[in-house]
């Protein structure tokens, strides 16, 4: 990650707190002639002089690199973890850093010479999609707060952020995959408890052995042997909702439900099939295609346009 040419440096508003008390001071001074006065007005002047260049040189060698960022549904946080390194040879304090769209920074107190420190920052994933990190900026008041140094770092990174998940719990059946306009309330699942298992992010909470969180236990999820076997067909034709996002909630919540179920999972969109099968790696395949399904959608649609125009 490369920082701009140019950082900037401006003063805060502790700054005017600072003029204001000088200029009360440099006020009484002259109309008292007070020698003790004007010693204590050009001994504040002199520290305040004396903290800009440690302001200045606070930032320098300090460095910055993004870390992969975890994937996150609609509606959630996504977590950006950050180390910020120390190459200069004196102890930095101070530093907060803080991506440009956001107020609320992340403090480190003091990194050590030639040592790192992680930082994790947090936003919301407001819409699903790929988007790119943007800047990050680095910024110190050390020592004193009069004036802010700001360096900024420009990240072609990206995360992706899937629909968030919603609608119909229960699972299309192996024969079809068309769903009702009046969604139904109970997941198709047996009564026979099958056990537990990790709880995926964005399934329905009430599956969550909350007896095991009272206890310390990390979350983990009730698992029921399904009452129909067979592969699960997650057509995004078939869906009789009229707006796309709506669709596309309902197959990421298809998607975590048959992946919670353990059970072989297809997902066909308009340019796009996945095969049936089950895992980690297809369960993000599958989510990952939704969130980025209008990209693709519409290479697809130029695709047939030029083969129609080609025949004709």
């Amino acid at each position: 990650m490369k920082a701009r040419k140019l950082p900037l440096v401006y003063p805060t508003a502790s700054f005017a707190g600072l003029l204001f008390v000088l200029g009360t001071m440099w006020y009484a001074a002259s109309s008292q002639n007070s020698a003790a006065v004007y010693l204590l007005l050009f001994a504040l002047t002199a520290v305040f002089l004396v903290s800009i260049p440690h302001t200045l040189t606070n930032l320098a060698g300090v460095a910055i690199a993004p870390e992969s960022v975890q994937p996150a549904f609609a509606g959630q946080e996504v977590s950006l973890p950050v180390e910020i390194t120390n190459g200069s040879r004196a102890t930095r304090h101070g530093i907060e850093l803080a991506l440009r769209s956001s107020r609320e920074p992340q403090r480190i107190d003091y990194i050590p010479a030639h040592k790192a420190a992680r930082v994790t920052l947090r936003f919301p994933a407001r819409q699903r999609g790929e988007h790119k990190i943007g800047t990050l900026c680095l910024t110190s008041v050390y020592p004193l707060g009069f004036i802010r140094f700001l360096k900024k770092f420009t990240s072609s990174q990206t995360h992706i952020v899937y629909p968030k998940p919603a609608g119909d719990p229960q699972l299309p059946s192996s024969r079809t995959s068309t769903l009702h306009s009046r969604p139904q309330t109970e997941i198709r699942e047996g009564d026979d408890f099958a056990g537990v298992r990790a709880y995926v992010p964005g399934e329905s909470q009430r599956h969550i052995d909350w007896k095991a969180v009272a206890r310390g236990q990390p979350l983990m999820a009730k698992q029921f042997a399904a009452e129909a076997e067979g592969v699960v067909n997650l057509d995004f034709s078939a869906l009789r909702f009229a707006d796309v996002e709506e669709r596309l909630s309902q197959l990421a919540l298809w998607v975590i439900e048959a992946e919670r179920a353990r059970r072989p999972y297809g997902l066909c969109l308009p340019g796009t099939v996945i095969p049936p099968a089950v895992g980690q790696s297809h369960f993000h395949q599958c989510l990952r295609s939704l969130s980025l399904f209008q990209v693709e959608h519409q290479q697809h649609e130029k695709e047939q346009e030029q083969e129609q125009s080609q025949q004709g």
